[in-house]
């Protein structure tokens, strides 16, 4: 055999020995980078990792992963190998700022074969003279998230290695998606330990307050969420606006925020100003002299004035008549009142909580309730979540209403757990107060000691009661309904009953049905003392 012949033989057996050492030193770098990522999912240390190898093994020097800023106007090197610290200080790149800032705004492969001959390189991480003599290329990839650049991946290649720049390409590219895929779940992973995080500290909140010493039930995220507002704004003097679906339990929280609060051991007052004729508005919220009016025979300290220095609740803020809604702004914006017929002024430090299930923004804008005074109550707005917002909270509800009812009328009913699950079912409109009198019901009326979903399900129909009639349809919205005037004395106390468990313990539907106002029905109750 020639000389001649066995040289390109033998450079043959170069090459395929050459190719198998490049696939072997491939095949160790991703068996260590994904056996890494998979026992640890940590990828900091990953990427350090990766960077590293991929010098040692296959040559790829001073490889560095730049990632786009929070702001998203560039970029930094984050994790690199072979860079010294001041090398990273300095890697930093606007967008479309070098070959790296071009990579992260455009997401395109860049391959400089040689940076002393490309003008767009700035070598300003490593300068031109850390680096070797000889030819030297630069390569950055795109990292990507889906089809959204998060990073660049480069690396510093020497053109002298007997290794086809085509193989370093398919390495970078595996190694850029992977890279990918563990920035898309480090991300995953921050977003569910930081809402964690937040879940654990509103728990925190909640045991440190102690929420059952406040009467309120439950360990939902969305009541968790307003107890923890609650605790933050407890300390405050600013007004406090309740907002939620009637039935919600705004008194229990007015009260919660009263006695988390410095002012705990003063007077907590609860108006009502549903239930307060038009007529006495004033004299009852803001007192009256002697001989004011006819049947003043004595002088009277008006709501506000007995909760100076504490709290004052008022519910269904809604209802004030437009006259008396003039007259609170002044004395919440002055800290002053002046008693029907009197003439001078009273200084009161009052803590207001107010309470609605109205839009009252919605009321500003027909009139119905007045601008200033919205904004005067809407300094710190607490939501309350309805019922059906936190049907986890229903198994520990029914069980401390079914505890008290059992324990008030010496019974002893227990609901099994599909009953609890027909209960969770419920879509409960009349929130906790519907559910509050459904387990009253279900005691008091209940055949046996234990109850299943099946003998619950005909107290749902019609609110309880299946054969009650369905209340009258109302009217259409442009119809105008002229209420006629109905006696205080119009209705028995039993009626009133009848008609407040056929509603399921709501009050504005059962005032609907007897044909009044819900501030009638209320004042009606009250003197009957239900």
């Amino acid at each position: 055999m020639s000389e001649t012949g066995a040289r390109p033989r033998e450079t043959q057996r170069q090459a395929a020995t050459s190719a198998a050492f490049w696939r072997t030193q491939e095949m160790l770098l991703l068996q260590h980078v994904v056996a890494l990522a998979g026992k640890k999912l940590a990828a900091d240390e990953t990427f350090t990792e990766m960077l590293h190898l991929a010098s040692e093994l296959l040559g790829l020097n001073r490889g560095r992963i730049v990632l786009l800023d929070d702001d998203g106007g560039g970029g930094s090197i984050r994790y690199a190998y072979g860079l010294t610290k001041a090398e990273i200080a300095r890697g930093r790149y606007a967008l479309d700022e070098g070959v790296t800032g071009r990579v992260l705004a455009r997401g395109h492969l860049n391959i400089v074969q040689d940076i002393d001959k490309e003008p767009g390189f700035l070598a300003r991480a490593v300068p031109r003279d850390r680096l070797p003599s000889g030819v030297v290329s630069f390569i950055a990839l795109p990292i990507q998230i889906g089809q959204r650049t998060v990073g660049v991946l480069a690396c510093h290649r020497i053109r002298r290695r007997a290794r086809m720049i085509a193989d370093d390409l398919a390495i970078l590219r595996i190694l850029a998606t992977l890279a990918g895929q563990l920035l898309h779940l480090k991300s995953h992973i921050e977003e569910k330990t930081r809402v964690l995080e937040q879940h654990n500290a509103m728990l925190k909140r909640a045991l440190n307050a102690d929420a059952t010493r406040y009467g309120i039930v439950g360990d939902s995220p969305e009541l968790l969420r307003a107890i923890s507002e609650l605790e933050r704004v407890s300390d405050a003097t600013a007004a406090v606006l309740l907002l939620g679906e009637s039935g919600s339990g705004k008194e229990l929280f007015a009260r919660a925020l009263h006695l988390a609060g410095s002012r705990r051991d003063k007077p907590f007052i609860k108006v009502n100003c549903a239930a307060i004729p038009e007529a006495l508005f004033e004299s009852e919220l803001f007192g009256h002299e002697r001989g004011a009016f006819t049947g003043a025979a004595a002088m009277r300290a008006g709501w506000f004035e007995q909760a100076d220095d504490g709290t004052i609740f008022l519910d269904e803020i809604g209802e004030l008549p437009l006259g008396m809604q003039a007259k609170l702004l002044r004395t919440l914006q002055e800290g002053a009142l002046t008693r029907l017929g009197g003439k001078s002024e009273i200084r009161i430090n009052v803590r207001l909580v107010a309470a609605t299930n109205r839009d009252l923004a919605v009321e500003v804008g027909r009139g119905g309730f007045r601008q200033d005074l919205f904004y005067r109550l809407n300094v710190i707005p607490i939501r309350l979540p309805s019922l059906r917002e936190r049907r986890g909270d229903i198994p520990a509800l029914a069980l401390h209403f079914l505890n008290h009812v059992n324990q008030a009328n010496q019974r002893n009913v227990n609901l099994s757990a599909d009953a609890i699950s027909r209960l969770q079912e419920h879509s409960w409109p009349g929130n906790i107060r519907e559910l509050s009198n459904m387990i009253e019901r279900l005691v008091l009326l209940a055949d046996r000691p234990s109850l299943s979903a099946t003998d619950i399900e005909p107290f749902f129909a019609g609110g309880g009661d299946p054969g009650a009639p369905a209340p009258a349809a109302a009217p259409p919205p442009d119809a105008i309904a002229l209420r006629p005037y109905i006696a205080a004395t119009s209705h028995s106390a039993q009626q009133l009953r009848q008609a407040l468990a056929q509603s399921g313990g709501n009050k504005s539907r059962a005032a609907q049905q007897l044909g009044m106002t819900a501030r009638q029905f209320v004042y009606r109750c009250q003197k009957f003392g239900i």
